[in-house]
């Protein structure tokens, strides 16, 4: 690898570590089907957010609050000691994004044959806090 690259790449690894995110690849369902999902959940607080994947009958939202309940989790492992609600987390970013097909050969009438694409997604949960990052010195003697 040249020197630029590792240089860029080694930003965006110092970029990622701001991030606090959890991933599922290879949901069992339709990214059409997540992506609606996604969308009631995209730009809420958590514990809000939370509730709404809770109580919504679609198989996807059970899915993606696991992945959400994750993401809280890698939040709170980075910040010891702050309480989720002091930090207003809120869901700031949800990407769904097609995942492999299966293609499967279903039975037709007069010997012919239909192909089905079961069809997955891959999940990425950002959350993120709304108070500004409060800076605490440390003091050297």
């Amino acid at each position: 690898m040249g020197a630029r690259k590792h240089n860029t790449a080694e930003l965006r690894k110092e970029a990622n570590k701001q991030l606090y995110f959890a991933k599922l690849n290879n949901c069992p369902s339709s990214p059409r089907k997540m992506r609606l999902v996604a969308d009631l959940v995209k730009g809420k607080n958590v514990e809000l957010a939370m509730h709404i994947l809770q109580h919504s009958p679609n198989h996807a939202a059970e899915k993606l609050y696991k992945v959400l309940k994750s993401a809280v989790a890698n939040w709170q492992q980075k910040n010891e000691g702050v309480r989720m609600e002091d930090s207003h987390l809120y869901v700031s970013e949800v990407q769904v994004d097609g995942g492999r097909i299966l293609k499967r050969v279903q039975p037709a009438p007069q010997g012919r044959a239909h192909r089905i694409r079961k069809r997955s997604n891959h999940v990425t949960v950002f959350v993120d806090s709304r108070n500004p990052k409060v800076e605490t010195e440390v003091v050297t003697k």
